[in-house]
């Protein structure tokens, strides 16, 4: 396995290491991405392929009186954003479970927001993993999902390193979200060529 399949699910040492590397690598694409995403400071947030926590961090202190729980189907993955975000745990605002995102274990309509970082290139059976999060949220709830690669050369050049990596065209993820019920649905995109979208339940 190539250091580069820890992207999809980290494990061992090369996966220690990369989701520290995630944590640091994509705090410029949560920030730009966060700002489609207004939160009451009591909402209630899932964040999805939560990866090494960091975003979980940024969501705790965009809602202080919330609560922010975290999914991911890499044990390296859950236990290192446990450890970055062990004091929101301690204080009951935080829990992160291991498992995938096409089936949870989370309550119908609980959440007021689920996002998704650099995470739906791996998703299996993308228009179930949708419903999912169609059942997740709250009625008027928001889905953001925030991507550095659309389906352009730099997307296949990824798609080529990494194995069962899908990399999605705005258009694409439009269509799929809209057959899973959301609406609302807008496609930002900036300067980079990285892409935002944010849908409504």
């Amino acid at each position: 396995m190539s250091f580069f399949e820890n992207t999809r699910k980290p494990v061992g040492l090369g996966g220690r290491i990369m989701v520290s590397m995630m944590n640091l690598g994509h705090r410029s694409l949560a920030k730009w991405g966060l700002q489609y995403l207004p939160l009451d400071p009591d909402a209630r947030v899932l964040d999805c392929g939560c990866g090494g926590g960091a975003n979980i961090k940024k969501l705790l202190k965009m809602c202080p009186q919330g609560i922010v729980k975290g999914v991911d189907y890499s044990a390296v993955s859950a236990e290192k954003a446990r450890k970055h975000n062990a004091a929101a745990i301690q204080e009951g605002r935080c829990f992160v479970w291991q498992g995938s995102v096409e089936r949870t274990i989370f309550a119908a309509e609980w959440f007021d927001a689920v996002t998704a970082f650099e995470t739906i290139y791996f998703w299996p059976d993308l228009p179930r993993c949708f419903r999912e999060m169609y059942r997740l949220l709250k009625p008027g709830g928001a889905f953001l999902i925030c991507n550095e690669c659309d389906d352009t050369e730099k997307g296949e050049k990824w798609v080529k390193k990494i194995e069962g990596m899908t990399v999605y065209r705005g258009i694409q993820l439009h269509a799929l979200l809209a057959k899973a019920g959301f609406q609302h649905i807008q496609v930002h995109r900036n300067k980079k060529g990285w892409l935002c979208i944010t849908a409504r339940k």
